[in-house]
């Protein structure tokens, strides 16, 4: 582990006590919090897609633009100790911030437990290559691309 990631903080350490590498290296790099959600006005049923924002880069399953994420795309949700809670719901139910603010245990195909970034895609649990970008489909067309899984 690197200097700044104290060892198996994320089984010592509640969300609000890590530091920021600690905090980024929480994310598993799955990139399902990049895929567009909606909420249908009639059941208030949130869906989940297989469409993910312009920004995402399927090689890495991160953004292109992570630093300025938030200036290019408004509605993208900066995840803070202090947000998670409010943004529970939609976040997928493999995420490690849930998971740890759930009290849960990492899944042993994290890479902060399995010790290897590629275990995420080796488990199936990346949307790497299971996407398309939104840049081509059309918004009224997003109901086409719902996926069960989230």
């Amino acid at each position: 582990m690197t200097g700044d990631l104290r060892e198996r903080f994320w089984e010592r350490f509640g969300l609000d006590d890590l530091n920021d590498a600690e905090w980024e290296a929480v994310c598993d790099g799955c990139g399902r919090c990049c895929v567009l959600k909606f909420q249908d006005e009639d059941d208030s049923e949130l869906y989940y897609t297989s469409v993910t924002c312009r920004n995402f880069d399927s090689e890495s399953c991160r953004c292109k633009n992570y630093e300025r994420r938030t200036e290019l795309v408004p509605n993208c949700i900066k995840l803070t100790p202090e947000s998670v809670d409010e943004n529970l719901d939609w976040m997928p139910k493999t995420c490690a911030y849930r998971l740890l603010r759930e009290g849960k245990p990492l899944y042993e195909w994290h890479p902060l437990v399995s010790g290897d970034p590629r275990s995420v895609s080796e488990a199936g649990k990346s949307i790497s290559g299971n996407h398309v970008s939104e840049e081509f489909v059309h918004e009224d067309d997003l109901r086409n691309f719902i996926v069960k899984d989230r």
